[in-house]
């Protein structure tokens, strides 16, 4: 558990580490009480990173016809998007943080995170990117496709975010054939490993945390 701090004035979150896979439902049940106890300013704000056993979740968008084999459990989140895998390999970040203290603006908190991931993709020769119309963080995968190699998706409750992102280091990439990934059936799912970066799970959190104040700053409404 790590406090760190941005540039903004406000107090920068508690960064909590996972070293073993938490179920998700568990995760989801921790978040759920974090966010009350974040607005009713009984908690820091939370970042998150860590791993699931495998599971398919289901967003607010979700459609059941693009459960296509329901080979792991299948859990409603109310986060926003359609179905998505989680699974050993797969870093997921969960960003728990105060818009109400730090401006109200959800459109610039989801540009922040994908900036974030962009960046720290970037910091290990990944050439990644957003595109406006299709969910995730894209890439070129090893047949010159683009692929995606990250999802994001959140909810706010009372203007504290929830869920947040997740990059696939080194998953199990066929076990993102159950589902069609976040609705989208043109393209296909890549990972680190598959891109030839071989990538510690610390090492990543850690490449992420180098960058935490450039994210704050971005998230953060200017006085």
């Amino acid at each position: 558990m790590k406090q760190l701090h941005g540039s903004t004035g406000l107090a920068s979150p508690e960064w909590r580490i996972s070293p073993e896979l938490v179920p998700y439902r568990e995760a989801l049940a921790e978040q759920q009480a974090r966010n009350e106890a974040i607005h009713d300013g009984r908690a820091k704000e939370l970042i998150w990173s860590l791993e699931h056993p495998p599971v398919y979740t289901a967003g607010t968008s979700a459609d059941a016809d693009e459960v296509l084999d329901p080979r792991f459990e299948i859990v409603e989140t109310g986060r926003g998007g359609r179905h998505t895998y989680h699974g050993p390999g797969q870093r997921v970040t969960y960003v728990l943080l105060d818009l109400a203290r730090r401006g109200r603006d959800v459109r610039r908190f989801v540009h922040a995170l994908e900036d974030w991931v962009i960046a720290t993709l970037g910091d290990f020769g990944v050439e990644a990117w957003a595109v406006p119309d299709r969910i995730g963080i894209w890439t070129r995968d090893v047949d010159g496709r683009e692929a995606k190699i990250g999802a994001i998706g959140v909810r706010v409750r009372r203007w504290v975010t929830m869920h947040g992102f997740s990059v696939n280091l080194s998953p199990d990439l066929s076990h993102f054939t159950g589902i069609v990934p976040c609705g989208i059936s043109e393209y296909g799912v890549t990972s680190m490993d598959r891109l030839g970066v071989e990538l510690a799970p610390g090492e990543w959190d850690g490449a992420l945390q180098k960058r935490l104040a450039n994210f704050l700053d971005s998230v953060t409404e200017p006085e």
